[in-house]
């Protein structure tokens, strides 16, 4: 794994990227930053990619911000600082990104994974936006995702308070898929993508994925507009009939189209 923060290997069609600090439970750096958002655009930028899988080694996920320098680790930032130093988010890979929560997710490190279309943990994992409690904000956009996720009331509780809970509250709450035992998250994460990889239409799915993302942003007559676009792209393709064939024969599908390809162009979307 040598010095790289964040470790990419591809196997089929599934795509796991390992945040790589283990001796520091990968506390975030600004080469994991740079390293992970590369990683995503590589993802995005391969038809060969079908789904995503984030996790960390060792027994964290990300412990949060690094903390040697001690009382300088929030120090004045210089110029060019942003609170969201992943690009691109998560949220634009045109495939299903799948944080696999094998171990504690501490402030950015859990910001991070809310940036994820799905969310599985360990049911002790410890987790916690617990910026407030170190004369910080929450980040990487988290007053976005956090409230979309499990309401108002809920994100209040977890981002104004800075307290930590474990994976299984976490379930409870809604802010994740799945609670599992430690050593079945990354199984479990791995047998989500492959299912996805397989048995999905990689078009139909970066559609849909672009529209739940903006869906807080859009007004029903909007969606509605859209959906009926979107129908209009993929009905009559090549994929349409293949889902359809592959569902009656009883086997595995042969899609055609490619997200690279053959998307059509984005409406001008409102962005966090």
């Amino acid at each position: 794994m040598g010095d790289a923060h964040v470790v990419v290997e591809i196997a089929d069609r599934v795509a796991v990227l390992t945040l790589n600090r283990p001796e520091a439970l990968n506390a975030f750096s600004g080469q994991m930053g740079r390293e992970l958002g590369a990683a995503y655009g590589a993802c995005d930028a391969d038809d060969g990619v079908r789904a995503v899988v984030v996790t960390g080694a060792g027994r964290a996920f990300c412990a949060g911000a690094d903390l040697t320098p001690r009382g300088d680790t929030f120090a004045a930032p210089g110029e060019g600082f942003t609170a969201s130093p992943i690009s691109p988010p998560a949220w634009d890979v045109r495939k299903p990104v799948i944080a696999a929560i094998n171990g504690h997710a501490i402030g950015i490190g859990l910001s991070l994974a809310m940036q994820c279309d799905l969310r599985l943990v360990a049911e002790d994992a410890k987790l916690g936006f617990v910026h407030v409690r170190r004369g910080v904000i929450p980040d990487v956009h988290a007053h976005w995702t956090v409230p979309r996720t499990v309401g108002f009331a809920r994100a209040a509780d977890l981002l104004l308070t800075g307290r930590t809970f474990r994976g299984a509250e976490a379930a409870e709450l809604g802010l994740v898929n799945r609670a599992c035992p430690a050593e079945e998250v990354l199984p479990a994460a791995l047998e989500l993508a492959r299912d996805i990889a397989e048995h999905t239409a990689p078009v139909s799915v970066a559609l849909s994925k672009r529209l739940l993302w903006a869906s807080p942003v859009l007004d029903r007559d909007e969606i509605a507009r859209l959906e009926t676009e979107y129908h209009r792209h993929v009905m009559g393709t090549a994929d349409a009939r293949e889902g359809v064939l592959a569902y009656l024969e009883r086997r595995a599908p042969d899609w055609q189209l490619s997200p690279t390809a053959d998307l059509p162009p984005g409406p001008r979307e409102p962005r966090p």
